[in-house]
């Protein structure tokens, strides 16, 4: 189930508050269309209108204690008009709160294509070499469910948990795959159903799948070896040779100016300060980069 960051009480009992408000998550829906659809992709149990409407609550309870914890430091050092000013911040903060709320679920599903892209080709590798040694599919299934392959073994113990409640392999493939937030598992299971409705060979099926994978995880790291090199000079410039220049260009100003000691410590100190952001910067920047299927 998801949760709601910065939610001190327990999911159900914000739900149960929330109940009663659900005309305001009702209003504020059209303005996040597709919420829906990543609740659904993150297997939550709630819609968009309850979802917000939790965020709401869970947000207001928040501010509350945020009120209370900054009132306390402002009264002691005596600062006028404290209690709006702790409301003023509490509101700056609660609405990039909010926003961080709203979008959890896409960080969640973004979490989950990574794990299911590294996952997913040794997953179908194990597919192929046990449906070549003649095991049935369903057999398959199961061995892959109980597997360590992350992600995919969970979406594939919907597979098999559905299959056991009586739905046929090709609808319980069809309605997992359905709100899957994978690219790539979503085509590589829609491929596997085509196969099975055609009444193709399963093994020669799931080996043209593997190699279009592989082909594909093939050209993404290709590209991603091209994007470093540009990313790699930038590094350069920001990271080394503009910081070594400026050094020497304050150290010789200094010098010429007599600049007090004070200032050029604050000048050394910024100048580090900065090179530390941009390298944090392009750290994100090459992880971002990444695909998704290269191991974290």
């Amino acid at each position: 189930m998801i949760k709601i960051p910065f939610s001190f009480l327990p999911i159900k009992v914000v739900k149960g508050i929330s109940n009663s408000f659900l005309s305001i998550g009702d209003s504020l829906e059209r303005f996040f269309p597709k919420l829906n659809e990543e609740l659904k992709q993150t297997d939550s149990p709630f819609n968009a209108k309850e979802y917000l409407t939790m965020c709401l609550i869970s947000n207001f309870i928040f501010s509350l204690f945020l009120v209370v914890v900054l009132l306390f430091p402002l009264k002691i050092m005596n600062v006028q008009k404290a209690v709006l000013s702790s409301i003023i911040v509490t509101i700056i903060l609660n609405f990039f709160i909010f926003l961080q709320q709203v979008t959890y679920p896409k960080i969640k599903i973004n979490k989950k294509s990574r794990e299911l892209e590294q996952n997913l080709l040794p997953a179908l590798q194990d597919i192929s070499i046990q449906i070549k040694s003649g095991i049935p599919l369903f057999n398959v299934l199961v061995s892959i469910s109980n597997g360590n392959y992350g992600a995919v073994s969970l979406e594939f113990k919907k597979i098999v948990k559905k299959i056991n409640s009586g739905i046929s392999q090709i609808e319980a493939l069809e309605e997992v795959t359905k709100n899957n937030p994978s690219p790539f598992f979503r085509r590589s299971i829609w491929q596997l159903i085509n196969g099975m409705r055609e009444g193709s060979d399963i093994a020669k099926v799931i080996e043209n799948i593997t190699k279009t994978l592989s082909e594909e995880q093939l050209i993404q790291i290709q590209n991603y070896g091209g994007q470093l090199s540009p990313l790699a000079m930038f590094y350069m410039l920001i990271a080394v040779i503009i910081p070594s220049l400026s050094v020497t260009f304050i150290t010789v100003i200094s010098s010429f100016i007599s600049a007090p000691e004070l200032i050029t410590k604050i000048l050394f100190w910024s100048l580090y300060g900065l090179v530390v952001f941009f390298q944090i910067i392009f750290l994100g920047l090459i992880k971002s980069k990444r695909p998704a299927f290269l191991v974290v």
